[in-house]
């Protein structure tokens, strides 16, 4: 129970709180849109769903803005727990102290990506003088709320479930090719494999953005979110660490390496969301879309950039390949 007197964990649990009430209050004005909406009319019902509906996409705006700091400080707090936990070097060790955490953290991810195709949304229906998109924006509001309220539960019962006098494993166990898991197969892959089939995915995603082929464009960049993350798992982080058994996907935020981890993610997650963004503003007609193809083209051959300078600066500096 010691973890759940952690000030930052408390502190993540009250502004979570607040924002799932005031998602709570968008909720029930989506659901009054949905059943009553109608651009036409212009009785005093449509003035007044008129006036709830701009004040539940503020609320939904405001939720989005405050959650990416607060995904910042969730991955914080893991790592200033792991120096409590034993066994736990990083936060890695704090996501599998329960049988929570990765799936808390996996909904965390998602929700930035389902939060943030709204607002795309919702920038869309305003641009447009009729409001043509307000139904379909908060039904898909109605969607995604589910799973707002599954990373509130997921994080109350992953802190929750903590024991604080228990051993948890370190990143050094968790991802070892020794283990019997999913992640250990993949870092058991050949080097070839997992380079053929990370630089592979980048090739297409370029294909397809010189063709304009932007549904497929978005799709293989949805796809690139896994084939990256496994890649560095398996391979490119040991290039960052220098050491070859070292595969941690959260070390690489801490101090030790520069906090390289906060660009990598950055760049990653900024590059695969812009990608769906732009396809659904091209598919509505809204004159960002291109502008947002070019920033997923970037954000992607960033991340590619930076993942790959390790191995070539590793093989300069030593001659020799992990």
């Amino acid at each position: 129970m010691l973890t759940l007197l952690s000030p930052d964990v408390i502190a993540i649990w009250i502004l979570d709180a607040i924002l799932f009430l005031f998602a709570l209050l968008a909720l029930a004005v989506a659901g009054q849109i949905v059943a009553r909406w109608d651009v036409r009319a212009t009785t005093p019902l449509q003035y007044a769903l008129e006036k709830r509906a701009y004040l539940a996409a503020t609320i939904v705006d405001y939720i989005f803005i405050l959650k990416l700091p607060l995904f910042l400080y969730f991955i914080y707090t893991l790592d200033q727990l792991s120096t409590i936990l034993p066994g736990a070097m990083c936060a890695a060790g704090v996501t599998n102290a329960t049988v929570y955490g990765m799936p808390l953290f996996a909904v965390k991810i998602l929700n930035l990506y389902l939060f943030g195709l709204w607002i795309v949304l919702n920038r869309i229906d305003r641009a447009k003088p009729d409001y043509p998109y307000t139904k379909a924006k908060f039904w898909f509001y109605i969607f995604i709320f589910p799973f707002f309220a599954l990373e509130l539960g997921l994080e109350l019962l992953h802190f929750g479930h903590i024991n604080p006098h228990a051993i948890v494993s370190c990143c050094g166990t968790l991802f070892s090719a020794a283990k019997t898991s999913a992640v250990s197969t993949f870092i058991q892959l050949p080097a070839p494999v997992i380079l053929t089939v990370f630089y592979g995915t980048f090739a297409l995603i370029l294909l397809s953005w010189r063709r304009r082929r932007t549904g497929l464009f978005a799709l293989l960049n949805l796809l690139f979110v896994p084939v990256a993350i496994v890649s560095l798992i398996a391979l490119f982080s040991t290039y960052v660490y220098e050491l070859p058994h070292h595969h941690c996907p959260f070390c690489l935020l801490q101090k030790d390496y520069h906090y390289v981890g906060y660009l990598m993610y950055a760049t990653l997650f900024a590059g695969t969301f812009f990608a769906p963004a732009a396809w659904m503003a091209r598919r509505l007609g809204y004159p960002a879309a291109e502008k947002w193809l070019r920033w997923s083209l970037a954000g992607d051959t960033l991340y590619l950039f930076l993942v790959s300078y390790y191995p070539i600066a590793f093989y300069l500096k030593n001659g020799v390949w992990l």
